[in-house]
């Protein structure tokens, strides 16, 4: 199956409604990251249709469950999970944020490419990073473990603004968490063509 039929067949399965001209800027999205891992290394993950399950679609999955406002992706990496939402949410803003200054120029590119206007994109280091105005929503794909990402970021959430975590499910990670965070929910994920159990931790000051 090629990436344009596994990308169509997951978003069927996860009961999202993507109009092709977004679908085809996903895809180009995948184009870019394959040119670019060949001489900065984003991604371990170089099979095509892998890259559809493991980056595309587990990152549309977590779509249902957020909410519209301000976001940051810490951690961002190749720009995932924030420039995919941000290519399915235009009318969202988002900030993608990595220390890696490689990524950071790979999602500048990326964010040219495709005219996306509602990003945008800084080198730093969350923990010394300031911004203007606080989050609604602050999400993290593979940054750090639960109570590492919480305590680093603190300083960046709005009063009323949510903590996500895509995680593998791991309940000790939750019993490090300091005193006054408190998980919202755990909700289970169905990402299409991949078996390895995943969910989102929602979590909140106390």
């Amino acid at each position: 199956m090629n990436q344009a039929k596994e990308l169509a067949l997951g978003i069927t399965q996860l009961g999202l409604d993507v109009v092709p001209e977004v679908q085809c800027k996903l895809l180009s999205y995948l184009e870019l990251l394959q040119k670019w891992n060949r001489v900065y290394n984003l991604t371990a993950i170089r099979q095509p249709e892998q890259m559809v399950r493991s980056h595309l679609l587990d990152s549309l999955a977590v779509l249902p469950h957020l909410w519209p406002g301000r976001w940051l992706d810490v951690g961002c990496g190749a720009g995932l999970p924030g420039l995919i939402l941000a290519l399915m949410r235009p009318e969202w803003t988002f900030v993608l944020l990595d220390s890696n200054s490689k990524k950071t120029s790979f999602v500048r590119q990326v964010k040219v490419e495709l005219g996306l206007r509602n990003v945008s994109i800084c080198c730093a280091r969350v923990e010394t990073w300031q911004a203007e105005e606080k989050f609604d929503g602050i999400i993290s794909r593979a940054f750090a473990e639960t109570a590492k990402f919480v305590t680093l970021t603190r300083h960046l959430l709005d009063k009323e603004g949510r903590w996500v975590a895509m995680k593998g499910v791991s309940q000790q990670e939750l019993e490090r968490l300091p005193n006054d965070v408190r998980v919202e929910r755990v909700i289970p994920l169905q990402v299409p063509g991949l078996a390895a159990a995943r969910c989102l931790i929602m979590l909140k000051l106390t």
